[in-house]
């Protein structure tokens, strides 16, 4: 296959270097921070909108990015480098705040719900019928936005015809923030921390006249969402609902599919490249980010690689887009485990048809020598203290502090590890890994945590990729059932990966019945034993070069603002030598600035605690604390949120807490207190 690999240069860029434009076919634009959008309910959406100045005169497309993460003061950043590009470009760029945050009217009860999904094709089918508009609307965004993009694609608005969806997954089940595996993450409670201050906070009071009024509305109606989604242990309907993995059909916009192999969401691009006709997928080195500013680098020209994209599909430009590598993935090149990468050295790999189910696989056997060739006996235990896992980093790392898995070796001295002998030619791993397993468990309730590390000569261990699976969804999500004394056969998938390990280096099989603090643990500790077991390897020889070549990145001019306080981040482990408790600390603190354009001040800061001790699962604690708050002519307003997660054998105990601050005087606060019965998890 490497012999058929060819470098792929952008058919419509055949040089190299900033994208040339001359300066003349730029576009005046005008923008306004507080566009109207009236929903047939009578509730009026906020929206930033970025377009060319006579677009009244010369219509052009629109593309779409529509959040509750508040345009005015949150995703300011990202959009400053963004939509300004494009809309010079020709198109007409909205920020639209959804129903509920920011600067927008109503309330929201809870994500992907069909009201978020309604609005989205209302503002659709609005946008298409403005006179500035040509009829054909695209849909963008990350996270959250790549979500309901998708989502709202499988609805097909007439005149939605593109999107382009950025770590995002196509099962809210398997493959976003709540579960894994069939196994509680930890980010259930977390982000629904981050979400109970988020969409607490007050619509800028420049902008609305009400805004008091609104505030105390949204501080009323807020969900605990931990709570909603605590209560759905199971792949249900609930979850079904916004999974477009049920009908891939029902998709008809052409989808560009981007991830990150440092992002939870790296499978879903894959995933919606083989499923649907027409669709491309990228996937970089990157964490949760834009990729045209995104870490570790090398970074790419995101922004051409979509005006192609929208030029093709919104403007019926021939250039060649279809023709491009259905998937482009860069593989990483083996490096020594870090908590943070600026940079990953590697190259670019491309897939002309399909992603990597095709590719050739390499099946090594777990044995009581290690990893082999061939089947050998095996007769092993899984017994792991509560605490492993420390060295999982972030499940979703977006916040660009110290959030990547750093070494693995403390973590596989607490688990039940296979090496490979050193490995006589280089191998590139392409593509999600395959783990199957016999088992047997002394507990009708248990868990699993595999990873696939890399072995250093040192003995540095590096994780390549991970799964993890609630045994009682060895055989359904839907209808887990819980394990026999007898012996079981599990198999579960790891997630997608590219990474090159070099001759002369190993590779381990690490296995622990346990991963704290990124899931959740069993209600008691137990063992697993393990008869039989094999790793199947999706393998692609790739050559020494880059197999295509991106633009450099570009972007409109960055925000402008005023420091006040810098940010910080820190990630603090302690052991309690007289309790024995082993306790996370992460404190994100991502400073306080001033916009200096209109002045609206905003900061924040989050704060975690994950404890538990070694020899007690049910001894599992999680506590955040959120800071929000903005500031403008002489107002000052702030809510503190906060929120705490234990357990016993048989129930989840929530505790929640908001209380909201105008000028340092309480005017509101709330308290939320739940038991929710452990549902085989």
């Amino acid at each position: 296959m490497a012999a058929k690999q060819q470098l792929t240069k952008n058919p419509a860029m055949p040089t190299l270097g900033a994208m040339k434009i001359p300066q003349n076919a730029l576009r005046d634009i005008t923008e306004d921070p507080d566009l109207g959008i009236h929903l047939s309910d009578g509730c009026r959406l906020s929206a930033r909108i970025w377009k060319p100045a006579d677009a009244n005169e010369n219509p052009v497309p629109v593309i779409l990015e529509y959040l509750p993460y508040r345009k005015r003061d949150g995703t300011t950043a990202r959009d400053a480098l963004t939509h300004p590009w494009f809309a010079a470009r020709g198109y007409a760029c909205l920020r639209v705040d959804m129903r509920g945050n920011g600067d927008s009217q109503g309330l929201m009860h809870d994500e992907y719900a069909p009201q978020e999904q309604a609005d989205a094709v209302e503002v659709i089918n609005w946008l298409a019928a403005q006179p500035w508009c040509n009829g054909s609307v695209g849909m963008m965004g990350i996270s959250w936005g790549g979500f309901n993009g998708l989502q709202v694609a499988a609805l097909a608005p007439e005149p939605l015809k593109a999107v382009i969806t950025l770590c995002s997954t196509v099962d809210r089940f398997a493959d976003d923030i709540h579960y894994k595996g069939g196994c509680l993450l930890n980010e259930n409670l977390g982000w629904g921390a981050t979400m109970w201050s988020y969409s607490s906070r007050a619509p800028d009071p420049a902008l609305r006249s009400d805004w008091r009024k609104m505030w105390l509305e949204r501080l009323e109606a807020e969900p605990f969402l931990p709570s909603v989604w605590l209560r759905h242990q199971r792949r249900d309907a609930y979850w079904k609902h916004g999974s477009v993995i049920e009908d891939y059909a029902a998709i008809k916009a052409k989808v560009l599919a981007i991830g990150g192999w440092g992002d939870a969401y790296k499978n879903a691009v894959p995933q919606l490249v083989e499923a649907l006709p027409d669709a491309k997928g990228i996937v970089g080195p990157w964490v949760h980010k834009y990729p045209h500013f995104a870490v570790p680098e090398p970074r790419i020209g995101f922004l051409q690689e979509a005006l192609r994209w929208w030029d093709r599909w919104l403007k019926n430009d021939t250039n060649n887009v279809e023709n491009d590598p259905d998937y482009r993935a860069y593989l990483m090149d083996g490096v020594r485990p870090a908590t943070w990468y600026r940079q990953r050295p590697g190259r670019w790999i491309a897939e002309n048809s399909g992603a990597t189910s095709h590719l050739e696989t390499r099946t090594l056997h777990l044995t009581d020598a290690g990893l082999a060739t061939d089947p050998a006996p095996l007769g092993q235990t899984i017994s792991s203290p509560a605490h492993t896992g420390a060295a999982a980093g972030e499940y979703c790392a977006i916040w660009l502090g110290p959030e990547m898995p750093g070494d693995q070796r403390s973590d596989d001295g607490l688990s039940t590890t296979f090496d490979s002998a050193p490995l006589a030619n280089d191998m590139d791993i392409v593509g999600a890994p395959r783990v199957s397993l016999c088992l047997t468990s002394d507990r009708p309730q248990a868990q699993i945590a595999v990873r696939l590390n890399h072995i250093h000569p040192d003995g540095a261990s590096t994780r390549i990729t991970y799964g993890v699976l609630n045994l009682s969804h060895r055989i359904s999500a839907e209808v887990p059932t819980q394990m026999p004394r007898e012996s079981q056969q599990v198999t579960l998938t790891l997630d997608h990966i590219a990474y090159h390990v070099p001759a002369g280096h190993r590779l381990r099989v690490s296995i622990s019945n346990a991963y704290w603090p990124l899931i959740w643990p069993s209600p008691q500790p137990g063992t697993l034993l393990l008869s039989q077991g094999e790793i199947t390897l999706p393998q692609r020889p790739s050559g020494q070069k880059d197999e295509y070549r991106f633009e450099p990145p570009t972007a409109a001019d960055p925000w402008e603002t005023i420091e006040i306080r810098p940010e910080n981040h820190v990630r603090r482990q302690e052991t309690d030598l007289v309790t024995g408790i082993v306790t996370l600390i992460i404190e994100d603190d991502f400073g306080k600035v001033r916009d200096a354009d209109h002045g609206l001040i905003n900061g924040s800061i989050a704060r975690e605690r994950w404890s538990i001790h070694p020899d007690d699962p049910c001894s599992a604690r999680g506590e955040c604390h959120w800071t929000d708050e903005i500031e403008r002519d002489g107002i000052r307003l702030r809510t503190e949120a906060r929120c705490a997660m234990t357990c016993d054998a048989t129930h989840f105990h929530l505790k929640a807490r908001i209380v909201a601050f105008e000028n340092d005087k309480p005017v509101y606060e709330r308290d939320v207190i739940d038991s929710i019965e452990r549902d085989q998890m």
